[in-house]
C-alpha cells in the first residue's frame, strides 16, 4: 500500500509502518459623503435556526494534496453524510451512507467499513476481537499509536495482516472531537491497489460525528 498525505513527527511507529483554501478577502466599502450624513435606519436581522448550521456546517467539498508518484496532486473530495457522521469522498469512490461503506466504484472489492463506537467502548475487548478476525487470514501485525506520515496521524489500535487477497487493517480511530470509529480496511492484490490505499485513508482522515 502507498500511502501519504500529511507527515507526523515523533511516535513509536516500526520503520515498516503501515504505509499510507484559503479564503478571498472581502472589498470593503468606502461610504460617500452623502451617505455618512444621512443615518441609515437598518431593521434587525431576523433570528434564524438556518443561519447558525450554515455557520457550522462543513464546507461541501475540500481540496486535498495527495502523492502521486514523486509530487503531490490537488484532488476535490465532496462531503458525504453517513449515519451519525460526515467525511469527504473523491471522485472514483462510491459511498454507502447506510453500511458506512466507502469503496472503489469500478472495483468494490477495495473497500473499508466506517463503524461509529460508543462512549463507553473496551479497548482491550475490540483489540481481541480484531486479533481473532485478522488472524483468520495471517499473522497479525501491530501498528498502534502514533504514525509517521500517515494521514490518521495517531490511531488507539491498528492491527494489519496480508495473504493472497491482498492488506486487512482493524483500526480503532479517534476523531479531533473524541469520538471513536472502527476501520475495516480491505485492500486486494491487484492494479487497482495503488489508487485505493491514498484516497481512502485520506477520506477516514476526515471523519467527523454529527453535532
Amino acid at each position: 500500500m502507498v500511502l501519504a498525505l500529511t507527515a507526523c513527527s515523533g511516535g513509536n511507529a516500526p520503520a515498516a509502518s503501515p504505509v499510507a483554501s484559503a479564503p478571498a478577502s472581502e472589498p470593503v466599502a468606502t461610504p460617500s459623503p452623502q451617505a455618512e450624513q444621512t443615518p441609515e435606519v437598518k431593521e434587525p436581522a431576523p433570528s434564524d435556526d438556518n443561519e447558525q448550521v450554515s455557520e457550522t456546517a462543513r464546507p461541501q467539498t475540500e481540496t486535498f494534496d495527495l502523492m502521486a508518484g514523486d509530487a503531490d496532486q490537488p484532488l476535490t473530495a465532496t462531503l458525504h453524510q453517513g449515519e451519525g457522521f460526515s467525511l469527504y469522498v473523491f471522485e472514483k469512490f462510491f459511498f454507502d451512507a447506510a453500511t458506512g461503506r466507502l469503496s472503489l466504484s469500478s472495483n468494490p472489492d477495495y473497500y473499508v467499513d466506517i463503524e461509529p463506537l460508543p462512549a463507553d467502548y473496551d479497548p482491550a475487548e475490540l483489540e481481541t476481537a480484531g486479533r481473532e478476525e485478522l488472524g483468520k487470514i495471517n499473522t497479525v501485525s501491530e501498528f498502534s499509536g502514533e504514525l509517521v506520515e500517515h494521514p490518521l496521524g495517531f490511531v488507539e489500535i491498528y492491527l494489519q495482516t496480508s495473504g493472497g487477497n491482498g492488506v486487512s487493517d482493524y483500526i480503532v480511530w479517534k476523531s479531533e472531537e473524541g469520538d471513536a470509529y472502527l476501520f475495516r480496511l480491505h485492500n486486494p492484490k491487484g492494479e487497482e491497489a495503488s489508487d485505493f490505499a491514498t484516497p481512502v485513508l485520506a477520506s477516514l482522515s476526515t471523519v467527523q460525528g454529527d453535532s
